[in-house]
């Protein structure tokens, strides 16, 4: 197998259960320029060796990379890859000096070519010289997906490893058409893309843009495939829906018993809390005027009345800039609030409110239905109701959210396509319960 690398390779991550899926999103990608195919993982995983056969069959004259993630039995795994047809496989970093060496002896005597992967291998630089030295064809710089919903990218291990080594390097891990520039700046010669291809709603036009941006090593705009740091979270919650954060992580649940007032808005900042007794608006009030501009007010009045909010404190949070309220009680005025379009969640409405009394704190850790919110947690809201995600995990929950956003826009368009049902397009009977 000769492979040329005189300029950057673009390689598909398919990493799906389902191989009809995978051989779909690889034909699209491959007619729009991806160079080489990669049978992820999990489709090793769920569809076995076959998924290389078959992928295989469909791309007689295409390179094919086996992600194997060997750790034990280096030889038998690099032979039964070889046999099923791959060009590459991959093997560990972090396995046994021993298995990487059986796979690269291995991949001599079957002619497969070795990749020695250093997915969460922080500081790799001295066993990547040594796995050169014994004569592994490339190394892989590989950012997990899970370290991704972190907001880690592998831009700094990459340019410190290809400054060391002589032998191809492949960069994998949140890779898009803003970022894939870096990665070649930095010094690798393969860029492996997966969700960037594969979950895009228009598979021919991600690459394209991708192609292009590693052609004239420029940074095409992406409006997904971008992961939070701490300093853009409200930007893709802004994106995302309370459906998607639950999805994202594991069937989260929501408040349950307030009631989104005015319809049609959405609802995103970070907590101030309030406890109040029933009926006394004092600490609500108060807290508009220490809140920050986009913080969302959370009440919690006991869940009964009299009201504690209306509308001349919505006219009030309006002026402050805040973003909504969520009051655990009653409020009032609800045909005006609705008028004013300020997000406002609550359990009832009535129209007699309570008296400022003064009772209560703000600032202190809060119970609605079971769930507790702290002062500066992430409140969502929208028509499905309520989410809370905890400060200290925002990132990574909000980045799980919009991952689960990008699968199903690609689930949406592939059903959009001429597939009778969501069933058939995730195949559902395959993966449901005996």
């Amino acid at each position: 197998m000769n492979i040329n690398l005189d300029t950057p390779i673009l390689q598909v991550a398919l990493d799906f259960i389902n191989l009809r899926r995978a051989i779909n999103a690889a034909k699209e990608a491959t007619e729009a320029g991806v160079d080489w195919i990669e049978v992820g993982t999990p489709l090793i995983k769920s569809e076995g060796l076959n998924s290389v056969r078959a992928l295989r069959r469909e791309f007689p004259n295409t390179t094919i990379v086996a992600d194997m993630k060997t750790m034990d039995a280096g030889r038998l795994e690099m032979e039964t890859a070889a046999k099923a047809g791959a060009d590459i496989a991959v093997v560990m970093g972090d396995a046994s000096d021993s298995t990487i060496k059986e796979c690269i002896n291995a991949g001599g005597n079957y002619g497969i070519k070795v990749e020695v992967d250093f997915i969460g291998t922080t500081d790799c630089t001295d066993r990547a010289i040594s796995v050169e030295k014994w004569g592994a064809d490339f190394i892989g710089i590989h950012t997990a997906i899970d370290e991704q919903m972190l907001g880690n990218y592998p831009f700094k291990r990459l340019s410190r490893i290809c400054s060391k080594v002589s032998i191809p390097v492949a960069v994998a891990g949140g890779i898009n058409s803003e970022t894939v520039a870096d990665a070649i700046n930095a010094g690798a010669k393969i860029i492996v893309v997966g969700g960037a291809i594969c979950k895009a709603t228009d598979i021919k036009v991600a690459t394209a843009n991708l192609k292009k941006a590693m052609s004239n090593r420029e940074k095409i705009a992406a409006n997904f495939f971008k992961r939070a740091s701490n300093g853009n979270i409200r930007e893709i919650l802004e994106k995302v829906s309370t459906a998607n954060i639950s999805n994202g992580s594991h069937r989260l649940k929501g408040i349950t018993g307030l009631q989104c007032i005015s319809l049609e808005t959405k609802m995103i900042g970070q907590a101030v809390t309030v406890r109040t007794y029933p009926g006394d608006w004092a600490k609500p009030v108060e807290a508009i005027d220490k809140a920050e501009k986009g913080n969302v007010i959370v009440i919690d009045s006991g869940g009964v009345g009299p009201a504690v909010w209306g509308e001349l404190a919505t006219h009030s949070a309006i002026q402050r800039g805040l973003a909504g309220v969520a009051v655990n009680g009653a409020i009032r005025d609800s045909s005006e609030i609705r008028k004013l379009q300020f997000p406002t969640f609550a359990k009832l409405v009535m129209p007699n409110a309570g008296e400022p009394k003064g009772f209560g704190e703000i600032g202190v850790p809060i119970n609605i239905s079971g769930i507790t919110i702290n002062n500066g947690d992430w409140i969502v809201g929208d028509d499905d109701g309520l989410i809370v995600i905890p400060k200290r995990e925002a990132k990574e929950m909000v980045n799980h959210a919009m991952d689960w956003l990008e699968k199903e826009n690609r689930i949406r368009e592939e059903i959009s396509q001429g597939k009778t049902s969501l069933g058939e397009v995730i195949e559902l009977l395959k993966w449901t319960k005996k």
